[in-house]
């Protein structure tokens, strides 16, 4: 069955255009990373509200600087999306320095500094121009829990968490978006040289198939379900305490 992307597009973007009025926002904002999901929301968003702000916010990665402020920039000019830019790095430099003086810091909680640093950064905007912030999760990483706690995962909105990766690409290449965006190995930019399939060892491609059919290689059900599994927490609201259901403990 062919896929109906102008319809859906125009529900897409109805449903976005309702969440503003009802919010009674002045625009919108969200991170523009470069990269496809980003690419693909602020599309959406733009087409919904015209008052849409896209943020390049490069933190440390020289790639954020070069490729995807460049891919980011593409995007906007072809679209007509507003463009602003905030220097993440010497934020990231000087907190690391202060944590360093109370505890170690992993590589985990080294890489979960630049997703929570722009999110707090595009929250900050949105409060100062009564804009509502879009998340750019799609429903692949999220099955897989690749995002951050409180980071990309954190918005007020998500217009593509039901597509997958392989649907997000299918729908750039319907509404024509820049052939750099669609083409480049999908990353989150937290270091040099990441590539998401790379880091979590499985295709998106082994991903969706399993999503949509229940069907996978061994090796990647084996990961697939081990990510799902072990990021379980981050899909559930906070844990709060409940009087009622702690009646017999």
């Amino acid at each position: 069955m062919t896929r109906n992307y102008a319809d859906e597009f125009e529900k897409r973007v109805a449903w976005i255009r309702s969440l503003v009025a009802s919010a009674h926002a002045r625009g919108i904002v969200f991170g523009n990373s470069g990269g496809k999901d980003s690419a693909l929301v602020g599309i959406l968003c733009k087409a919904a509200c015209d008052n849409t702000l896209g943020v390049l916010l490069p933190c440390g990665s020289k790639r954020n600087y070069g490729l995807d402020a460049d891919d980011g920039r593409t995007l906007a000019a072809q679209y007509g999306i507003e463009t602003r830019l905030v220097d993440l790095t010497g934020v990231r430099d000087a907190l690391c320095a202060e944590l360093g003086r109370v505890t170690a810091l992993n590589d985990q909680a080294l890489t979960n500094l630049a997703p929570r640093l722009r999110m707090s950064t595009l929250y900050a905007i949105a409060a100062a121009e009564g804009r509502l912030v879009a998340g750019t999760g799609n429903r692949s990483e999220i099955h897989m829990g690749y995002f951050t706690k409180w980071g990309d995962g954190g918005s007020d909105f998500n217009p593509i968490a039901d597509l997958t990766a392989s649907e997000v690409f299918a729908f750039l290449e319907y509404l024509g978006a820049p052939r750099a965006i669609i083409d480049k190995a999908p990353s989150a930019g937290l270091y040099d040289g990441q590539t998401d399939e790379a880091e979590m060892g499985v295709s998106y491609a082994a991903i969706d198939r399993y999503l949509e059919t229940g069907e996978a290689e061994p090796d990647a059900r084996a990961v697939i379900e081990r990510y799902h599994r072990q990021s379980e927490h981050k899909r559930r609201g906070v844990a709060v305490y409940r009087p009622e259901e702690n009646e017999h403990a």
